[in-house]
């Protein structure tokens, strides 16, 4: 089975256009469990439920089916406020449950999370802590320039320190060979490759970068 949790050291490093290349590169399918910062696309800014199969605009289901035509599963919830889920489910009104949340039966799949592998799921549950229930080996993507070294240490010391399973790390942004060698000497861990920044974001363009820059048998 190629089942994979998605994580990242941050915001804004990379993780959805990752996990949609990774898709495509591997024919698995996508689950996001809980996607927030869809204010003005939920009635009255309260929690939606997710309903049916069809993806809401402007959630990274969305973005993982324009980048990768994956078959993605529904959310376990949508929150309205672009916040950690925690807050944005308190500013909603609502208490979430992570401990329902189970991920889909599929034998390909990937799994992502919503920022870097500390967010708050609750007040009570980190990412993290949800990762290491699942025991999906994961893959933390990471940025390439200053301060990502420290970032990425942090994140996998963090995961191991729970007992959750790294399959190794992968790269977003431009060439430093000296940083992620680092990283994976000093996190004992494997450099599964590097996704550059692309001037064209779509399917072609991800679909042909992703095989250049990696390989389908590092996640078999």
């Amino acid at each position: 089975m190629a089942r994979f949790v998605i994580t990242s050291t941050g915001t804004d490093v990379g993780k959805t256009v990752f996990a949609a290349g990774l898709c495509g590169l591997i024919g698995a399918e996508y689950w996001k469990p809980v996607q927030s910062g869809l204010a003005g696309n939920v009635e009255n800014d309260a929690i939606s439920a997710a309903r049916g199969d069809a993806a809401q605009p402007g959630t990274d289901r969305a973005e993982v089916e324009r980048l990768s035509g994956a078959r993605t599963h529904p959310e376990a919830v949508l929150l309205p406020q672009p916040l950690s889920p925690h807050r944005a489910a308190e500013l909603a009104g609502v208490t979430l449950d992570p401990a329902v949340w189970t991920p889909p039966d599929a034998a390909r799949l990937v799994i992502e999370g919503a920022g870097g592998a500390l967010v708050p799921v609750t007040r009570q549950v980190l990412f993290a802590d949800l990762f290491a229930r699942w025991q999906v080996p994961v893959i933390v993507v990471c940025a390439t320039g200053l301060g990502t070294i420290s970032h990425s240490l942090t994140a996998l010391e963090s995961l191991r320190a729970r007992g959750v399973p790294v399959h190794g790390v992968a790269f977003v942004g431009p060439a430093n060979d000296d940083n992620m060698a680092t990283i994976g000497d000093l996190g004992r861990v494997r450099v599964l490759g590097r996704l550059p920044l692309l001037d064209r974001l779509d399917r072609d363009s991800l679909t042909a970068a992703m095989r250049a820059a990696f390989s389908a048998g590092d996640f078999a």
